[in-house]
């Protein structure tokens, strides 16, 4: 299937690794020019070596998420590069595990400042060239939108958030040809979940290995997903294959989350 990728525009938040990074790959393979961004610009080097052997063009620029003027920098950098925006991949890393009594105020102002406010911002941001010629939203989010994970509850606040803000924008946006959808992994074999497998092995007195067998019991597949499997629902959603869903939420989680 011909995605009509060859030559979009697409900026990609936290992408210098993980689910970030793959989705980069998938969508460089399609032709796409793609602008990274992440903290730590010698991985961003890195990865701009490693994915520059495909056929779109990558591009980076040093992007803290939480800070308003790095967001309008990086919208910037990338239109100044590739003339405008026709993809926004709204993605950033995940928050500290813990339970409420745990996390302190600070925790929750910092979560809530990179995983909910920096999408607003980079929508906000992208808006303009999005509504030039159409454009597609995609915001990656995770499995707790569906079924809250416990001792995430960080992550089960914010994630939600996104979804009623993509619910929103799909009405909104939608006389302006932009389309706006959610895509949220489950156990997908990335350093967030092996850390949060970690952690939770830590908690029980058990090994990291133990814990991720267990997972994989529960999960109908019996297996954690790949990186490269969850980019592809992404490459999907921002391609013209992708022309009438909006406001919807994609689970990526071989079948673990059992509510309807």
């Amino acid at each position: 299937m011909d995605f009509q990728l060859t030559g979009k525009t697409v900026l990609i938040a936290a992408s210098s690794q993980g689910l970030g990074k793959a989705i980069a790959e998938e969508l460089l393979k399609e032709g796409a020019n793609v602008m990274i961004s992440g903290r730590d610009e010698e991985k961003l080097q890195r990865v701009k070596k490693e994915l520059s052997i495909y056929a779109g063009q990558i591009l980076y620029t040093k992007t803290d998420l939480t800070k308003k003027t790095d967001l309008s920098h990086l919208v910037s950098e990338t239109v100044a590069a590739f003339g405008t925006i026709d993809v926004l991949v709204n993605n950033a890393g995940g928050p500290p595990a813990g339970s409420f009594d745990e996390i302190t105020e600070d925790e929750w102002q910092k979560a809530f400042e990179l995983n909910l406010l920096s999408y607003i911002r980079l929508i906000k941001e992208s808006l303009p060239y999005l509504r030039k010629q159409g454009g597609k939203i995609i915001n990656i989010a995770s499995s707790s939108i569906k079924e809250p994970i416990p001792g995430l509850i960080l992550s089960n606040t914010f994630r939600t958030g996104i979804i009623g803000l993509s619910k929103t924008l799909a009405v909104e946006l939608a006389s302006d040809g932009i389309l706006i959808n959610t895509v949220a992994p489950g156990r997908i074999a990335t350093d967030r979940v092996k850390h949060l497998d970690e952690v939770n092995a830590k908690a029980i007195g058990t090994t990291r290995e133990a814990v991720e067998e267990q997972v994989k019991q529960s999960i109908p597949l019996k297996r954690y997903g790949t990186p490269e499997e969850f980019a592809k629902v992404v490459v999907f959603l921002a391609s013209q294959a992708n022309s009438y869903m909006t406001g919807s939420a994609f689970l990526v989680d071989g079948g673990m989350v059992k509510s309807i």
